[in-house]
């Protein structure tokens, strides 16, 4: 149940994105849940993999280098999910920041009563 209230936060906040970002459209609120799910998938597996390839890169830049890794994820799933499009790396970096901070929230406003 926590992983699908989380998922549902995820698209509302991709669904929020076109009007905080000039450069990402994204069409209906299903493409939202598809986009958000990619999303999920893609810092589940992708991510840490190419964390580990460009592991020296993030170490010379302190870190931020993962900024980057985010935004380019992001800009491949505007490039393959029909009816999302991210049009430019700046709109890429910010919706992943955006996307970034909007996780976090999720996982901060839905913790397990274990958790705690």
């Amino acid at each position: 149940m926590r992983i699908l209230a989380k998922w549902i936060v995820v698209a509302l906040a991709l669904l929020a994105l076109p009007s905080i970002i000039p450069g990402i459209a994204i069409t209906s609120f299903s493409t939202a849940l598809l986009v958000a799910f990619f999303w999920g998938l893609a810092n589940l597996i992708i991510r840490p993999v190419l964390l580990l390839v460009f592991l020296p890169i993030t170490i010379i830049t302190l870190g931020l280098f993962s900024f980057i890794v985010n935004a380019l994820l992001f800009w491949g799933i505007g490039s393959f999910v029909e009816g999302f499009e991210v049009s430019n790396f700046t709109a890429a970096f910010l919706g992943a920041l955006v996307m970034s901070v909007a996780g976090f929230l999720a996982n901060l406003l839905l913790k397990d009563r274990d958790d705690e």
